[in-house]
């Protein structure tokens, strides 16, 4: 088999098991909460960060809809600049929440507060997802390959072969639960992080999701109460 029709059929497994709108839908899910976020959490104007995130999420659409995944350098290019700019603007809400909690407790509105909190929890669960989704086994493409062997992250699916189809591999909504999980549990469930970097990244995660949960949700209560 030539190496453009082996390109073409794997391109055509990855738009069949693991679609680009459902990242495209999630960032633009993101941009959706970023708006919604507080002024004062915001980073610079209000619809500054959006409208940089969502210019790019279209260029994300056109560059993968025009070039295939296995070899389309842009799209990683591009996943990657929303992955830090969405990730940036999260940790400086997280730093601005947890500095006005801590220094002079200057926030009194409860609902601002659970709103803010809610905000970053839930952009911290999307943006792992994406990061998960685009370190494992060297991103989407390599580990669609037949004879790939080194992973970051193993599936329940991937030892209990029996119950799955043969030819399994994880989507990003496997990534997405995996992420959403780790922030809840705050620590692995059914997935198992298997190489430095992913236990790392999983513990940023976590400690991110104590952070917003126990800073808000200890002083959202007072307040309200």
């Amino acid at each position: 088999m030539s190496l453009q029709a082996r390109q073409n059929q794997l391109l055509k497994h990855l738009n069949k098991d693991d679609p680009i709108w459902h990242i495209q839908a999630i960032i633009l899910a993101v941009i959706i909460l970023q708006v919604s976020l507080p002024d004062r959490f915001s980073v610079g104007p209000r619809f500054g960060l959006p409208v940089l995130e969502l210019l790019l999420l279209i260029l994300l659409s056109a560059t993968t809809r025009r070039t295939a995944v296995v070899k389309n350098i842009l799209r990683r290019v591009n996943t990657v600049s929303v992955l830090i700019i969405i990730g940036l603007g999260n940790i400086y809400a997280l730093q601005r929440l947890s500095h006005d909690l801590l220094v002079g407790g200057r926030i009194s509105n409860g609902h601002e507060l659970i709103r803010a909190a809610i905000n970053i929890y839930l952009t911290n669960v999307v943006v792992f997802a994406l990061l998960y989704w685009e370190i494992d086994g060297g991103g989407p493409a390599k580990r669609s390959a037949d004879n790939i062997k080194r992973r970051d992250f193993v599936f329940a699916q991937m030892t209990l072969k029996e119950f799955v189809p043969a030819g399994w591999r994880p989507s990003f909504i496997d990534y997405l639960a995996l992420s959403g999980t780790n922030a809840l549990a705050f620590s692995p469930t059914d997935t198992m992080p298997i190489t430095r970097r992913a236990k790392l990244l999983m513990l940023v995660q976590a400690f991110v999701a104590l952070a917003t949960l126990g800073l808000a949700a200890a002083r959202a209560v007072n307040i309200l109460g």
